[in-house]
């Protein structure tokens, strides 16, 4: 029995990520998604944090329409990365993705903010591969990515599980909502 455990594949051994309840809406200006993601780091990665070592998270999103003539059309692609950091001189965990960075008093509160997201754009409206009613086959998945760590955690981190945080992509069957719906009606006082 231990050796059919030496003999799994390290990321069979990945930390599991579960993504629950994604939703695309309509926006203002994007159809948007929203998901939660339910995760712990590891002991292993909460010390790296601490130590100064910065993790990198990446949420991809793929949209896809079937083809039967053909591999199935990728309509629409997404991917944003978070950087999540420790900084030993503010005693504070910073979470960044791109221009914008947060600040937390602990790793619960940073960790709390990455696992949900929410009215991220993916698609624009105006989007010619788009068509709103239609049937389209969506993928959500939330991953660490091990290949912008540091070389020399990378090399520890190729197999050991600790270092492995990612979820399966979670599927579903989208049909793309076509507008915004109706703001709700005044109450009877409300009304002029």
């Amino acid at each position: 029995m231990l050796a059919a455990l030496w003999l799994l594949p390290p990321l069979a051994w990945a930390a599991e990520v579960e993504v629950v309840a994604p939703q695309v809406a309509y926006g203002e200006e994007d159809y948007v998604l929203s998901a939660d993601f339910r995760f712990a780091l590891t002991p292993r990665l909460e010390e790296a944090v601490e130590r100064g070592v910065v993790l990198y998270f990446v949420v991809d999103f793929e949209m896809t329409r079937g083809r039967w003539y053909w591999f199935d059309e990728t309509v629409a692609a997404r991917s944003q990365t978070y950087a999540l950091s420790y900084h030993a001189l503010t005693s504070q965990y910073r979470l960044s993705s791109g221009g914008l960075h947060q600040s937390f008093a602990t790793l619960a509160e940073a960790l709390a903010v990455l696992s949900r997201l929410r009215n991220w754009p993916i698609a624009d409206h105006q989007d010619s591969a788009l068509r709103p009613g239609a049937t389209y086959q969506a993928a959500l998945r939330l991953r660490l990515d091990l290949n912008l760590l540091p070389r020399p955690f990378q090399i520890s981190a190729l197999g050991s599980r600790d270092w492995h945080l990612a979820s399966e992509w979670k599927s579903w069957t989208l049909v793309l909502p076509s507008a915004l719906p109706p703001p709700p009606p005044l109450p009877p006082e409300a009304r002029p």
